[in-house]
């Protein structure tokens, strides 16, 4: 691993959003973003590019941690959908994008990466102690 790619990594340097849980594997933080409320990451805690070069148990538990929150994001923002993304283009960290979508979002159908198709109505807000309490509840604490 080339240290100087450590040292300028954001995902490195910084939570990547709210902290709502973490244990030894990876931390789940909320991203702020008032059209996707419940917005999650699912960041590993080390710095890794590709789920291939993780042993088994630790792709095993990664993904336990990804389908815990997808389940979090989807009994509490109640989407029409939910949408996982693992890119590292910009940020060759590993990490999961874990997003609620709607029919009538912005971007809907395209990604939320994509420009916008419409104006949308405000959506609630996020509440990150909800969150955070109910993937203790799917994950412990």
């Amino acid at each position: 691993m080339n240290k100087l790619t450590v040292i300028e990594c954001e995902l490195c340097n910084s939570a990547g959003g709210h902290l709502l849980w973490r244990d030894d594997i990876a931390r789940v933080v909320l991203v702020a973003d008032d059209d996707y409320p419940g917005f999650c990451r699912v960041i590993l805690n080390r710095h890794v590019k590709e789920m291939t070069d993780l042993a088994e148990a630790e792709r095993n538990g990664l993904m336990r941690i990804v389908f815990a929150v997808e389940s979090a994001v989807r009994d509490l923002a109640v989407p029409d959908k939910i949408n996982l993304a693992s890119l590292g283009n910009a940020v060759p960290h590993l990490h999961w994008h874990v997003i609620p979508r709607w029919t009538n979002d912005a971007h809907f159908p395209k990604p939320v990466w994509a420009t916008a198709e419409r104006a949308c109505a405000p959506r609630n807000v996020a509440d990150p102690g909800r969150y955070s309490v109910r993937l203790r509840e799917l994950l412990g604490p």
